[in-house]
Parts: C-alpha cells; structure tokens; sequence
C-alpha cells in the first residue's frame, strides 16, 4: 500500500463505484470526501464534508497526494471546485485530477460554463494536474432515452447528435491518470458511435420492445446552432472507448 492515500470526490456516484476498486486493485488506499457520513470499507475511509459549501474540505485533503475530483452537479461546480483547490494548495497536493465534459468550452448552457470556470481554476492553480474531458455517459443517455420514450410520442431533436461513453472506460482512463505523472489537459474520451438522439431513443424502445412514432423538432437559439455544429462532440483527436452502446442496453434493458 501507498503511504498517503488518494483522495476522490464524488467517490459515491456512478463514476466513483467504478473508480474506487481499480485504485484498491492498484494497491491504493483510498479517502472518499462525501455529504453523509458511511463506515469504512477494506481499504475505504469516507470523511464527511461538502465542497459546495467548502465544509470539511480541508480535513479531507490532509496528507493527500493525488485527487480525484469527480463531484459533481446540475451548477455550482465551478464554486466547489475552486474551494477544493484552496484545500489542496494548502495541503500540497500533488496531483489534481479533474473530470470535465466535452463542449465545456463551447456549448452556451450554464451547466457547460460552471464545468469551464472548474477547469479554469484547476489550470490556474498552480497545482500540477492532469484534465479530461468525456462525452455524456450511457448511464445518462439511458436515462434520457427512458424519459422520452415514455411520451407517446417522442421528440426528435433536428441535428442534435451524442457520442455517448460508457462510465467503466472513463473510470479507467482517470485512473491511469491518478496513478501516472500530473499531464495537463489530455484528449477526450467519448464512446465508439455518434448517434442523432433520436436513435439512441429508438434503440433503447427497441431494447424495451416499444415502438412510439417520432416528431421532428428543432431546438431554437444560440443552444441549437451549437448542437446542430456539433460543438458537444469531438470528432477528430479523440481517445474513443470500447464499450458501445448497443452493448451497454443489452446489459441494463434486454
């Protein structure tokens, strides 16, 4: 085991069970920053604290080498993470590691601009650091496609196209980061296939064995000139992961 454990935020969410044991098969004892207070597990201390509120954020970085900063939310992420980072220049943190999205820089929608100031305070930091951008999971493609096919009739965004990964190959990548030298802002990752959203609905209906006729829609504004440009993919110069989505429906709905 390592001396100073790792510390990972968010380490209770759909990414974070899938990087916790990668970093104890590693051989790493890990520190989770969470709202509510858990037991311990093998290996697992969770400490409580809230970074949006930066309550027990100091606490959670002492004696930290790396971190995992996964958390996050609808908006305020900008603010949770520059107080982690005052945290961690205090601590001497080593190695920051921050999960964004693809189109953070881009796409005109408020979520987008709180996941760009996140990276700006990590870049600004001082702190070295190693940044990855990721498309939309399969996990929130599912539950978008659910939620759509559940009108009778589903809307079909006009030009609006995902590229969606799957949370394992992300989970994997970030740990290969964690566990590797501090590489600043490396390529995206974002999965095998871009689909118009339309058709990851209809392949989740078919999955459900559903049908439901589709309307042409089109999404107006600035926000829709960005989709219908692409500005939320990554098209060329990406790291793609390996897990498809017709493989991921098969393993949560067929």
């Amino acid at each position: 085991m390592t001396n100073s454990p790792l510390l990972v935020t968010g380490g209770t969410g759909t990414l974070g069970g899938h990087v916790l044991p990668l970093l104890r098969a590693a051989g790493h004892d890990v520190r989770v920053l969470t709202r509510g207070a858990r037991p311990d597990a093998d290996g697992v201390r969770f400490v409580t604290g809230d970074l949006l509120k930066d309550e027990g954020t100091g606490a959670a970085v002492d004696g930290v080498g790396t971190v995992l900063h996964l958390a996050g939310g609808a908006k305020g992420d900008d603010v949770a993470t520059r107080h982690l980072v005052r945290a961690a220049q205090r601590a001497g943190v080593r190695h920051l590691v921050y999960i964004s999205v693809v189109g953070a820089d881009r796409l005109p929608l408020g979520y987008f601009r709180s996941k760009l100031g996140a990276e700006q305070a990590v870049a600004d930091s001082g702190l070295p650091y190693s940044m990855l951008r990721a498309a939309q999971f399969h996990d929130l493609a599912l539950k978008v496609a659910a939620g759509m096919g559940r009108l009778p009739v589903v809307p079909a965004p006009g030009g609006l196209r995902w590229q969606p990964v799957d949370s394992r190959d992300v989970a994997a990548r970030l740990v290969e980061l964690a566990l590797d030298e501090p590489a600043g802002l490396v390529p995206d990752l974002v999965g095998p296939t871009v689909y118009p959203l339309a058709e990851l609905v209809r392949g989740y209906l078919k999955a459900r064995g559903r049908r439901r006729p589709a309307l042409p829609v089109r999404v107006p504004g600035k926000v829709g000139r960005a989709y219908r440009a692409g500005d939320n993919l990554t098209l060329a110069g990406a790291e793609r992961g390996g897990r498809t989505w017709e493989a991921f429906l098969a393993e949560r709905v067929g």
